[in-house]
């Protein structure tokens, strides 16, 4: 059984822990370790709701 891990955020530089659930739904769905906490990732989700984010590349002509 997995065992709680401490990571650190790439945008923040603060320690947050993937527990031993967390481990085993991201393995179970076959995401990769999360390198944002919750904080920023919230911030960066936001972040793109604003911009309108779609996933897809418009052509402008």
């Amino acid at each position: 059984m997995a065992q709680d891990k401490e990571l650190t955020c790439k945008d923040c530089g603060q320690t947050f822990v993937f527990t031993a659930g967390e481990q085993e739904f991201f393995e179970s769905r076959g995401f990769s370790e999360p390198i944002r906490c919750k904080s920023c990732r919230d911030i960066r989700k936001a972040q793109k709701n604003e911009r309108g984010f779609s996933g897809e590349r418009k052509n402008r002509w």
